[in-house]
C-alpha cells in the first residue's frame, strides 16, 4: 500500500506561480492590478498585513476608490468599526468589512484598535462588472458570528457548500478563510465556471501539490478541477482562497481605481475629485472610538 508522506496532499490542480510580494513595513503587497491582477481578474489586488491596529490606523491616509469592491478580513486579532450608518461592533477572526466603491468613495481610517495588541489579515480588491462599477457606494461590517461556515472554512464572499455569504457581492466570485489543523485535509470543489483559483497563507504551512508557507501567494492553473489541501503536521495552516469566473473586461487603471472602460474611469475619478471638496468641507469626522467613517457623500 502506498503511504502519503508528510506535506504531500493528494494530487490536484498544479501551482503555476508563487510569490512573496513586496513588503512595505507591516504590509506586504502580493498582487496589484498592473501585474498578477491582470491574470487573476476579477481579483486585482491583495495585501497581507500584521501590525498593531492603532499604528496601522494612524499611518493609513484617507484615500479614494472607484470601480472596485474592497474586502478586509481578519485571520487573527480584532478591530473596531464605528459608523453612523451601519453601527458599532468588533471584527475578529472571519469578520469582514466589505465596501463597494462603485462610482467613488474615500476611506482608510474607518477601523480602529480592538482588544488585541496586533491584528493580521488581508485586504482584497475585486473588479466590478459594468452594471456595478458606477453605482452608489455601500459598506457592510459583518461580525464573525454572522459569517457562515462550511467545514473548516468561513465563507467570506459568494456561495459554497450549501451556504451563502451575507456580503452583497457580484455573482461568480468565492472568497474563503480556512484554518486546517495539523495533518487535516480539505478539498475545494470549484463551482462551474470558476476557472481562476489562488491561495495566500497567513499562518503555518500547507500542502497543495507543493509546500506553501506563511506569507506566500500561490496561483493554480486555470481549470475546473478540485484542489486538495493538507495542513502541515507541526503547525497547521490559516489561509484565504479565491476562485472566480474570469472577468471578461479590460482593466483601465487609475491611481486608486479600476474600471472596465476609459469613460467609466474618467467618470469615477471626476466623482472622486468632487467628493474630496465635500470631504474637506465636512471637517473632522472622527467618532468616539477614533475612527473616521467611509465618506460616500
Amino acid at each position: 500500500m502506498k503511504h502519503t508522506t508528510p506535506m504531500q496532499a493528494p494530487a490536484s490542480r498544479k501551482i503555476v506561480h508563487r510569490t512573496r510580494g513586496m513588503g512595505h513595513g507591516p504590509i506586504t503587497r502580493l498582487m496589484s492590478p498592473s501585474d498578477l491582477g491582470e491574470h487573476l481578474k476579477p481579483f486585482v489586488f491583495l495585501d497581507i498585513f500584521e501590525a498593531d491596529m492603532r499604528d496601522l490606523a494612524r499611518s493609513m491616509p484617507l484615500h479614494p476608490h472607484s470601480g472596485i469592491a474592497t474586502v478586509t478580513v481578519f485571520a487573527d486579532g480584532d478591530a473596531t468599526f464605528d459608523d453612523p450608518r451601519t453601527g458599532h461592533g468588533t471584527l475578529g477572526y472571519g469578520g469582514v468589512e466589505w465596501t463597494r466603491a462603485g462610482k467613488g468613495m474615500w476611506h482608510g481610517k474607518e477601523l480602529s484598535g480592538g482588544t488585541s495588541d496586533t491584528v493580521q489579515g488581508f485586504q482584497l480588491w475585486i473588479a466590478l462588472p459594468p452594471e456595478l462599477e458606477s453605482t452608489e457606494p455601500e459598506t457592510q461590517y459583518l461580525e464573525a458570528g454572522v459569517m457562515p461556515g462550511t467545514g473548516p472554512a468561513r465563507l467570506i464572499v459568494g456561495s459554497y457548500g450549501g451556504v451563502a455569504s451575507p456580503v452583497r457581492s457580484p455573482s461568480g466570485v468565492n472568497y474563503l478563510l480556512v484554518t486546517l489543523s495539523p495533518g487535516e485535509r480539505w478539498t475545494y470543489e470549484p463551482p462551474t465556471g470558476h476557472l481562476i483559483a489562488w491561495v495566500a497563507l497567513a499562518k503555518g504551512a500547507l500542502a497543495a501539490g507543493e509546500r506553501i508557507t506563511k506569507g506566500e501567494l500561490a496561483i493554480f492553473e486555470d481549470g475546473g478541477d478540485r484542489i486538495n489541501f493538507e495542513g502541515a503536521n507541526n503547525t497547521g495552516a490559516t489561509f484565504v482562497l479565491g476562485s472566480a469566473v474570469p472577468h471578461p473586461y479590460p482593466l483601465h487603471l487609475g491611481s486608486y481605481s479600476v474600471h472596465t472602460s476609459a469613460e467609466a474611469l474618467e467618470a469615477g475619478e471626476q466623482h472622486i475629485r468632487e467628493l474630496k471638496r465635500s470631504l474637506d468641507a465636512a471637517g473632522d469626522r472622527r467618532t468616539g472610538t477614533g475612527s473616521t467613517p467611509v465618506f460616500r457623500g
